[in-house]
């Protein structure tokens, strides 16, 4: 009995070709529509002006604040709280000598991961109707805080996060922190989100303006307080309870440092990893190998459109930075590590691997779809 005959290396090749190009093409797509589509944050009164509360958590966030803090309490917002989470560098002490209202945290109950349970304490602490929740690294310019209202009026949104732009400073910065960008730009059309399903709803956590009347009409963070996604995770629950989302590119009115080095940024992502492909190691996986196999192979293998592959895979990255507003040589430059991002990122899926991930401190499961 005759064995089947095996695929030939040139249809192999030409498998590989179509979905190389496949992907790449439909991220082009979706960044195209992005860029027409995805709002900006522009300068701008709102009609109304809403009793606010800028909400911080902050944990070990010391050596942060004295940088951003000051932009926020600049704005004139109703109140600035910054939530103390049990931090052992002075985080409390230096944010009130800043000026800003100071609660210490309390130790959390069970079942609860350490930022939806600051953020659950800042919602009973506010006095607000509109709830603005502020990571501690993100900076706020002259006008982002009416810019940020203003997008809320116009959406009609019970949940308007902000997507900031990236600032990296070192080296070590922009070999994955930018990904940030990519990620929401290249893979979520922003239309989706105006879709009633609520798997179509996303939000980014680093800024997320909420109606107190929608918020306290969940239960606040409850449902989401074991989630490490917990942005999105949120979002999503919100949505399926009949809240509008909407989303905003920061531009120049807000901004953000993320990380300090590439250790910092294999250690922030590798906690989000997972959840994003859906709690799935065999997705995570693929994830790994279809990056290496669309983004890297090229440069290392002349494979059928090795060329096309080349650019492409170059001018993806340029465009997403474009598109943010990332436009200055060294920005546009990052290109060039598209060959290299898949490499460097294998320490974020190792990582990611494994039934526990840490960070700030804590650790925590990643063995259910809650983590």
């Amino acid at each position: 009995m005759e064995r089947p005959a095996l695929p030939s290396p040139a249809l192999i090749g030409r498998v590989y070709r179509s979905l190389a190009l496949g992907w790449l093409a439909t991220k082009a797509a979706v960044l195209l529509v992005n860029a027409v589509t995805f709002p900006r944050l522009r300068p701008g009164t709102p009609a109304v002006r809403p009793r606010v509360s800028l909400l911080v958590p902050a944990r070990d966030e010391a050596q942060t604040l004295p940088g951003t803090l000051p932009s926020l309490l600049a704005q004139g917002a109703d109140e600035v709280i910054v939530l103390d989470d049990r931090s052992a560098d002075g985080t409390g002490e230096v944010a009130a000598g800043l000026g800003a209202c100071v609660i210490r945290g309390q130790p959390r109950p069970d079942g609860w991961h350490g930022k939806p349970w600051a953020c659950q304490q800042l919602l009973h602490a506010a006095t607000g109707d509109v709830l603005i929740f502020v990571d501690a690294d993100v900076t706020w310019h002259p006008g982002a805080l009416d810019a940020v209202l203003g997008e809320l009026e116009r959406t009609g949104a019970d949940l308007l996060s902000v997507q900031p732009r990236q600032h990296n400073v070192t080296p070590g910065e922009r070999l994955l922190t930018p990904l940030v960008d990519a990620a929401v730009l290249s893979y979520f059309p922003y239309p989706l989100i105006r879709l009633p399903q609520a798997a179509a709803g996303m939000a980014n956590g680093q800024v997320m303006a909420l109606r107190r009347a929608a918020l306290e009409g969940v239960g606040g963070f409850q449902a989401v307080r074991r989630a490490v996604l917990d942005d999105t995770a949120f979002a999503r629950h919100l949505k399926a309870r009949g809240g509008r989302l909407a989303v905003a590119l920061g531009g120049d009115l807000i901004g953000v440092r993320m990380y300090g080095s590439y250790p910092q940024s294999v250690a922030g992502f590798s906690k989000n990893a997972l959840p994003l492909h859906l709690h799935s190691r065999p997705l995570l996986l693929l994830g790994a190998l279809a990056h290496l196999g669309v983004y890297t192979l090229p440069w290392v293998v002349r494979l059928p459109g090795w060329r096309v592959l080349r650019v492409a895979g170059v001018l993806e990255r340029m465009l997403v930075n474009v598109l943010t507003g990332r436009r200055r040589p060294a920005d546009l430059l990052e290109g060039l590590l598209g060959p290299l991002t898949p490499l460097l990122a294998l320490p974020v899926y190792l990582r990611a691997l494994r039934r526990t991930v840490t960070w700030k401190g804590r650790t925590y499961r990643q063995d259910s779809r809650q983590e």
